[in-house]
């Protein structure tokens, strides 16, 4: 009996540090709701960008289009040709395919590649003997083999609309301390299963909610590794890119931002891509983000804390740096709930108040989160957004237990794992040049 009961204090006490760990994640999402509120009554944007630099076509920059692949089989291909039907002068467009693929991939792409050169762009297919630092590994060694001033960063399943550069270069330069700029991406394969459009709802109020709203409110917003354009001489006074963690992005934003550059979001023209259309794809995806943000974490946190930053920017910073909490402190409180209820003879009503109030608090955030994206960017009926976003606790309930295990390894001891890529499926559609 007293075992018993020490036990049910145990884990209600791991239960509540959980639980506040939980509500400290709300209230971050709660912050971003609450300046789209204010700025919607007020009528005034918290920020505007700076306006576009207006070029002639002589001052058009060179850019460099890196391409990262691994065994991605035609997508790689797909992409060169994508890559080369972006309108900028022929002869200040560079585009490299960074191939470290140990399967076909490369075989595919070479056909593409002396198809384009044969119509005078400029293509290089570059490969590597090894994986050394995975994606970011490969973007530096792309840098090596080229002077450009603007990089563009493209993953193998994503299509730039033919006027992506002439919309987004311009900002770029127009403000001599932005590092990158970050397009909204859109996804292809929204609506093709339940999985896809549970995943384009959240990714949508990722970009729409949280990208944006951070960038107008001036704080820290991260690049997300595909569909931007860097600034060279931003990342070579960051340190270039490092591959010490599995969110090279993440890290080169915060890095960026202790140098004293910043980011531009831009929510048009929008960067199409794919999201994964299997549970196993999305799990592996979703666990090497979340590793990836801890290892950052583990990396970063201390510099952003001793920079000379504000208070407000510091804790902003923090919050989405720690974001990715949410899986290992959702899979406690689940874990923890569950044994507390058992340990009491499956009486719940002493938690029946924790219970209304954590209920309330999700629905307040799924909902002021997402719904806004759907409606702006009409991605259906009121009906389906309902059935989606009563989708979105469980799953994220399941992928927080699933993956837990192999965050809490990597808070406690850092450990990485391989870098394991996620599969995608051809897109039904691929701009060709004539």
């Amino acid at each position: 009996m007293v075992l018993r009961e020490f036990l049910r204090l145990f884990f209600e006490t791991v239960l509540g540090f959980a639980i506040l760990g939980l509500v400290g994640i709300g209230i971050s999402f709660l912050i971003l709701i609450a300046i789209n509120i204010i700025e919607l009554v007020t009528g005034k944007p918290w920020r505007k960008p700076i306006p576009p630099l207006k070029l002639s076509e002589a001052e058009l920059p060179h850019v460099l289009v890196q391409i990262p692949a691994f065994n991605e089989g035609e997508l790689a291909a797909d992409a060169l040709h994508a890559a080369a039907s972006l309108d900028w002068p022929k002869d200040k467009l560079h585009i490299q395919l960074l191939d470290d693929s140990t399967d076909e991939t490369s075989a595919l792409a070479q056909r593409a590649e002396q198809q384009l050169r044969a119509q005078g762009f400029d293509i290089l297919h570059l490969r590597r003997d090894d994986r050394t630092g995975f994606k970011a590994g490969a973007l530096a060694h792309g840098l090596t083999k080229n002077d450009a001033p603007v990089i563009a960063v493209l993953d193998i399943d994503f299509r730039p609309p033919r006027e992506w550069l002439r919309a987004t270069v311009p900002y770029l330069l127009a403000d001599p301390h932005a590092g990158f700029v970050q397009s909204r991406c859109e996804f292809a394969n929204y609506r093709t299963n339940w999985l896809t459009r549970i995943q384009g709802l959240m990714l949508d109020s990722h970009f729409v909610m949280e990208q944006a709203t951070r960038y107008r409110a001036g704080w820290l917003f991260q690049f997300n590794g595909t569909g931007g354009l860097w600034r060279r001489a931003a990342i070579e006074a960051a340190g270039g890119w490092s591959g010490d963690s599995l969110c090279e992005d993440l890290d080169l934003t915060i890095r960026a931002e202790l140098a004293d550059w910043h980011g531009v979001f831009l929510m048009e023209p929008a960067v199409p891509g794919l999201v994964p259309e299997h549970l196993q794809h999305w799990r592996v995806q979703q666990r090497r983000w979340s590793n990836g943000f801890v290892q950052v974490a583990r990396k970063v946190l201390g510099e952003v804390w001793a920079s000379p930053w504000t208070i407000s920017k510091k804790i902003s910073a923090s919050a989405l740096i720690l974001i990715q909490a949410f899986y290992p402190c959702a899979a406690i409180a689940t874990a923890s709930f569950i044994l507390c209820i058992l340990l009491r003879g499956l009486h719940a009503s002493a938690y029946i108040p924790l219970m209304e109030f954590m209920l309330t608090l999700i629905a307040t955030v799924a909902v002021g989160m997402t719904l806004v994206p759907y409606l702006i960017l009409r991605r259906g009926s009121l009906w389906q957004y309902l059935v989606t976003v009563s989708s979105v606790t469980p799953m994220m309930v399941y992928m927080s237990i699933s993956n837990a295990p192999s965050i809490l390894k990597t808070v406690v001891s850092g450990s990485r794992e391989h870098f394991k890529r996620t599969p995608k499926s051809r897109p039904v559609t691929t701009p060709k040049i004539s």
